[in-house]
């Protein structure tokens, strides 16, 4: 492998090889030591330590508004038109008047009531994998969580639930560094496709509304009382949105930390000995490989970071994978530890777009990994699991086990 300061030369997340794809952390540790403000090119900035990429989440001068960033790489289209209409891609109004809809969806008593059905979900998803010759962690267990827990959320006929793992894989996939002519057509098609449903579960439920204060599909369409609703676009952009964001990361977080549980035997053990730890396990599941890996703002002021002067209209790209292995910031930062105390990582980012459903991940997750536990004792990885090629979002298209 090159040394430090070869590994950060040059290095391009459009050039991204398989080795990075693998493990892209001996790189990120390289451009933390030798590049942490890397130019990727003109106006483009990379940033790997964490107090640069706190600084960045916690600016005013920045915008996550990506208009300008995804018009020559969506063109007009329907990806260009979903990932320019949801929470995560705008800033205030829209921004605030989505998630203050959101929040007020998800608050603790909401997420109190979840917990029981989540339980019951995972130990049926257990139950099942112990029928299987050859259960797949992912297929089988991790990916089907969130697909319920979303959906449950919105209202989603369990009938209709089938497609939309495949939606949000093609329309996530659109938002890596370079996606394909065949990426785009999937993930175009893949929005059409889940508008066309979303209209005729809307209508359904403006004929039939739910409870407000559990039902977040009804409170988007409501609004607020007296408050501005969202229009027609805005709606299902941002159920697309939810159903997408609460699928992927934490399918790729229940993935994630399964295998390194399951790579590092020495804190499965630990967990067994002490579910109480179940908690900071998450969290530190969460710091040690993170679901979203890169998150990206654009300067509409200029902007000092890491002693680098960066111009306004500056595309940054927060590597937050990176960020969370600072050691600067985490003692051991490769170890993994499920006792770890404090923990400030980085996976859900910070201030106004701090993620809306992080608790919800949160539960699923601590629900998840503590059933496993009492349930599988003896789970182990079974044959060569395979690694999902993106690197924006890192996770695993398959994880065998035994259980």
């Amino acid at each position: 492998m090159p040394a430090g300061p070869e590994l950060a030369r040059g290095f391009t997340l459009a050039g991204a090889d398989a080795a990075f794809v693998d493990d892209p952390y001996p790189t990120y540790a390289a451009l933390r030591e030798h590049s942490p403000v890397h130019a990727l090119g003109p106006g483009s900035w990379l940033l790997t330590r964490y107090d640069d990429v706190l600084a960045v989440y916690r600016a005013s001068s920045v915008s996550s508004d990506k208009k300008r960033e995804f018009a020559p790489k969506f063109g007009e289209s329907p990806l260009f038109e979903h990932h320019t209409s949801s929470l995560v891609f705008n800033d205030p109004p829209l921004h605030t008047r989505v998630r203050r809809l959101l929040v007020g969806a998800l608050n603790q008593q909401a997420i109190a009531r979840m917990e029981a059905g989540v339980a019951v979900l995972v130990d049926r998803l257990i139950d099942r994998m112990h029928s299987l010759a050859e259960p797949d962690l992912i297929e089988d267990f991790a990916a089907c969580i969130p697909v319920e827990v979303i959906g449950n959320l919105l209202g989603v006929p369990t009938a209709d639930r089938g497609p939309l793992r495949d939606w949000s894989l093609a329309i996530l996939s659109a938002l890596e560094p370079q996606p394909s002519a065949e990426v785009l057509a999937r993930g175009n098609a893949a929005v059409e496709d889940f508008k066309t449903y979303l209209r005729t579960l809307v209508a359904e439920r403006r004929r039939h509304p739910g409870d407000g204060q559990f039902d977040v599909l009804t409170r988007l369409i409501q609004g607020e009382v007296g408050g501005e609703r969202l229009n027609e676009i805005e709606l299902l952009h941002n159920c697309i949105f939810l159903l997408n964001a609460g699928h992927e990361t934490t399918t790729n977080l229940i993935g994630n930390g399964a295998h390194a549980l399951l790579t590092q035997r020495e804190q499965w053990p630990r967990l067994l000995e002490d579910p109480s730890l179940l908690g900071t396990a998450v969290e530190e599941l969460l710091r040690y490989e993170s679901p979203l890996q890169l998150n990206n703002r654009l300067t509409t002021g200029p902007l000092r970071i890491g002693g680098v002067d960066v111009p306004e209209g500056s595309f940054l790209t927060l590597a937050i994978g990176s960020a969370n292995r600072d050691p600067a910031q985490f003692h051991e930062p490769e170890r993994l530890d499920v006792g770890r105390k404090p923990n400030p990582h980085l996976a859900f980012g910070q201030g106004a777009h701090a993620c809306a459903g992080m608790n919800v991940a949160r539960l699923e997750a601590r629900i998840a990994f503590g059933r496993l536990l009492a349930r599988c004792p003896q789970l182990r990885l079974r044959g060569t699991p395979k690694r999902d090629p993106r690197i924006r979002f890192r996770g695993w298209r398959t994880l065998p086990v035994s259980l």
